[in-house]
């Protein structure tokens, strides 16, 4: 395992709670992980704290079998690091900026590797150009490529493409995977957006007031939660009461959008007092059907292109939300046919 952190802690004097509490997670060599999580949830601090930027009051860093010592708060030399504002020399060149990690190798040997890495990043062209004459993606590719030159043992990056409009933060998400994945990196990336978290991370994990409450791949994420937290974080969803009775050989999940028969993956019933619980329904959840008797009134549509995300409200007041086709151009306040089509079953404590 390249990346093991174990019972991570960082305190701040002076702090009601830790920003960072005894978290651990495992990275492969090779791998790409990510953090998520809402503001001021720790994310950064446990990339700092990482990279040797933040003393921890507790717990440890471990890389390729070494213990890597933080305790003054000093940078690893075994560790690459990107910037939210990349940090680039404004009056280095692109080559220069690459190369500035290099010194010290020879001359033929340096200018090698800058060559190779700003192939790898595809910036060869621009290799004399001046920072200030790059754009916001491309400045991004000279810090990746700066940062991957001395090849560390770990890259750690941290919200690389917030100074990004969304469209390019979503295509450079997948270039930078490219990238790193070529190059055999293992890196763990900060960001607050899950479509940039999906795109790139082959483990996420989801922090919330300095606890990770779940490190996992993202389908894991989405369809089995470790927590509440989680579940209501990722993806849309809302939770609904629901109640889980036996009928006959299997069990019914009883829903205001109509019952589950016999689901897979679903509690007994006695997992909760009475079979009583929440039940998470995200959009994919629940299906347009104009033979449904179970019918929802829209109260809001957001246009998605191939399909609209709908706000839709029950008979009770409940809400779900739904994608539906954009074929369907249903307006605010139309009622529709209704159904759940549930392939993963996950629901939590009734509150």
């Amino acid at each position: 395992m390249s990346l093991q952190v174990r019972q991570l802690s960082v305190r701040y004097p002076g702090a009601a709670r830790p920003a960072v509490h005894e978290v651990s997670l495992t990275l492969a060599e090779g791998d790409i992980g990510v953090l998520i999580g809402p503001s001021g949830c720790g994310k950064t601090t446990l990339l700092r704290a990482i990279a040797g930027l933040e003393a921890p009051s507790g717990g440890s860093v471990w890389l390729n079998q070494r213990e890597l010592s933080s305790a003054d708060g000093a940078p690893h030399g075994r560790v690459g690091m990107v910037f939210q504002d990349y940090a680039l020399f404004p009056h280095l060149s692109v080559a220069d900026n690459v190369g500035f990690g290099l010194h010290g190798r020879p001359a033929a040997q340096r200018s090698e590797r800058v060559s190779e890495c700003l192939q790898r990043v595809g910036l060869s062209d621009l290799a004399r150009r001046m920072p200030h004459e790059l754009s916001g993606g491309q400045q991004q590719r000279v810090a990746l490529a700066r940062a991957l030159a001395p090849a560390p043992e770990l890259l750690l990056l941290d919200e690389p493409f917030s100074n990004l409009d969304v469209e390019l933060r979503e295509r450079l998400a997948h270039e930078v995977r490219d990238i790193l994945k070529a190059a055999g990196a293992t890196a763990l990336f900060v960001t607050h957006d899950q479509n940039e978290a999906f795109a790139v991370g082959d483990a996420i994990g989801v922090m919330q007031e300095g606890h990770l409450h779940q490190w996992d791949d993202a389908f894991s994420l989405y369809h089995r939660p470790a927590t509440r937290f989680v579940a209501d974080f990722i993806g849309h969803g809302v939770f609904l009461p629901a109640r889980i009775v036996r009928q006959g050989d299997g069990v019914v999940v009883q829903t205001p959008v109509g019952p589950l028969q016999d689901p897979r993956n679903c509690p007994l019933p006695e997992a909760y007092p009475d079979g009583a619980c929440q039940l998470l329904l995200r959009a994919d959840d629940i299906v347009h059907d104009d033979q449904s008797p179970v019918q929802a009134r829209i109260v809001r549509r957001a246009f998605r292109g191939a399909e609209f995300l709908c706000t839709l409200e029950l008979a009770s007041g409940a809400q779900v939300l739904a994608l539906i086709p954009s074929h369907h151009d249903h307006a605010v306040g139309d009622c529709i046919g209704i159904r759940a089509d549930v392939e993963h079953v996950v629901t939590f404590a009734a509150e």
